[in-house]
């Protein structure tokens, strides 16, 4: 039977297929309630989807790419929009929105713990890999936003996101550091980013933010 740590490369590439999902599916209600044409429906639901994982890429100089080295979940995207087009009325995106923050914050740990991981895999300070796993969580979303000239989500929404992420990262780092094996670690981690996430959705939790009150800098 083969030994947890080898089964770590089979696990990672299962939680960025479940994180890919899960993002392409936010990416694909927001250009659809924008009426996007094909194109860029397929533009916009591939930046959500595939965004972070390719920055982190980048940044770690990982190659391939996810989406390079697993192709087929390119042709998974465009069948996904085909669909959307055909099937999707905008009578449904108020459901579906709704329904779909539950798999987003599945993403949110699942980006956020693979992103951890592999970057601890190539022997980087644990604050690197961290904000690594929060890069590889936030950003997709974060273009996805951009490009349909809206203030991102992660900046605006006062719930707590990037955060959450930042927090699963730590657990996966800690739970590591304790002598937990990585598959153990990795799992913990994202279920304490999704957890978190989860639980702000379901009780309203938010941030602080800035106060209603009058400017300062105009006194005087």
């Amino acid at each position: 039977m083969a030994a947890p740590d080898t089964l770590i490369p089979y696990l990672l590439v299962a939680v960025e297929s479940a994180a890919t999902v899960a993002f392409a599916l936010s990416g694909l209600l927001a250009g659809a309630r924008q009426r996007l044409d094909a194109v860029g429906l397929c533009f916009v639901t591939g930046l959500a989807a595939f965004g972070g994982g390719t920055l982190r890429d980048v940044l770690l100089d990982r190659r391939p790419f996810f989406w390079v080295e697993h192709a087929h979940w390119l042709w998974a995207l465009l069948g996904l929009c085909v669909a959307a087009m055909l099937f999707l009325r905008r009578r449904h995106f108020a459901i579906t929105e709704r329904a779909m923050q539950w798999p987003d914050a599945l993403g949110v740990g699942l980006f956020s713990a693979g992103g951890t991981q592999l970057a601890l895999a190539q022997g980087l300070p644990a604050i690197v890999a961290v904000l690594m796993g929060v890069v590889t969580a936030v950003f997709g979303g974060v273009l996805r936003d951009i490009v349909l000239n809206e203030i991102p989500t992660a900046f605006r929404d006062h719930r707590p996101y990037a955060v959450c992420a930042f927090v699963g990262g730590w657990v996966l780092v800690a739970v590591q550091a304790l002598g937990a094996g990585e598959g153990t670690a990795l799992l913990v981690g994202a279920a304490t980013a999704a957890g978190l996430r989860l639980l702000a959705l379901a009780t309203g939790w938010t941030l602080p933010a800035w106060g209603a009150g009058r400017d300062d800098s105009r006194r005087g």
